[in-house]
């Protein structure tokens, strides 16, 4: 996992190319005029999923994938993010193999903040508990850049 802002991101220049692209479409894209929807920046290797939502009290359901990392932003409003290895999670309560996205049973979490600026990378074995409010629910615009591995 990668917990930082996105004016730091030349530090990651080492990471995989697919991965380097992914932080500078974040960095390079105005959010604001974009529609929420699937953006493909390289066909199934790499998109980005722009998406509007109101974020909750809790989400005590964490997912986690198997062949696609993410890299979360929130550009407008906040939100606080669960995170932990996914081997401290509960069983499996739905799979969504299809969607690359397993959902399971919380076990310990540690929350972050997301908010315009910072980003979040999660690989497969980072379980992840997004959209908890931060202040209360409260409306919010997140894109994920999902990077195949």
């Amino acid at each position: 996992m990668i917990y930082d802002t996105l004016q730091h991101r030349d530090q990651y220049r080492d990471l995989p190319e697919r991965i380097l692209r992914g932080l500078d479409y974040l960095a390079e894209t105005d959010f604001s005029a974009l529609p929420d929807g699937r953006y493909e920046i390289d066909g199934d290797k790499l998109f980005a999923n722009v998406g509007s939502y109101v974020t909750k009290p809790a989400n005590d359901t964490p997912e986690a994938h198997g062949k696609y990392m993410d890299i979360q932003y929130v550009f407008e409003g906040k939100e606080l993010i669960g995170v932990g290895p996914l081997e401290e999670m509960g069983e499996i309560v739905e799979a969504r193999p299809e969607g690359d996205i397993w959902l399971r049973k919380a076990g310990r979490l540690d929350y972050l903040t997301l908010e315009k600026g910072r980003f979040i990378a999660l690989w497969p074995g980072d379980a992840h508990a997004p959209g908890i409010a931060a202040d209360g629910p409260a409306p919010a615009r997140k894109c994920v850049v999902k990077v195949l591995l």
